[in-house]
């Protein structure tokens, strides 16, 4: 089974490949995405998920996301990453991704 790491990197390889498919590989079919701080997740399932990677994401041909720096943390994975292509400048988040065999089941995505 792959590591923690090794799965949030197969899913910033395929984002920054703008591979749907690929990307939402990575992902549990119950995944849940939360846009802190608030409490309600944003996403959840994956195919909300994959509806809007493809409608407001992978169309973007300046979409990618640099990884700036990365700390694991038992099956939790925190990426602190820059963002290009979706606004007028690029902008940080820092991305949690929690681990279960071998998918990420939750993401949190902080943003100033």
């Amino acid at each position: 089974m792959p590591s923690p790491a090794d799965v949030v990197q197969a899913q910033l390889d395929a984002y920054n490949a703008r591979d749907l498919e690929r990307y939402l590989a990575n992902f549990s079919d119950t995944v849940k995405s939360y846009r802190m701080p608030s409490l309600t997740p944003a996403l959840d399932g994956k195919a909300q998920l994959g509806a809007f990677y493809a409608a407001e994401r992978f169309n973007r041909p300046g979409l990618r996301a640099e990884l700036l720096h990365r700390t694991v943390l038992g099956n939790q994975v925190f990426d602190h990453e820059r963002i290009f292509g979706i606004g007028d400048a690029p902008y940080e988040i820092v991305a949690v991704f929690e681990v279960k065999d071998g998918l990420i089941e939750t993401l949190w995505g902080y943003s100033a």
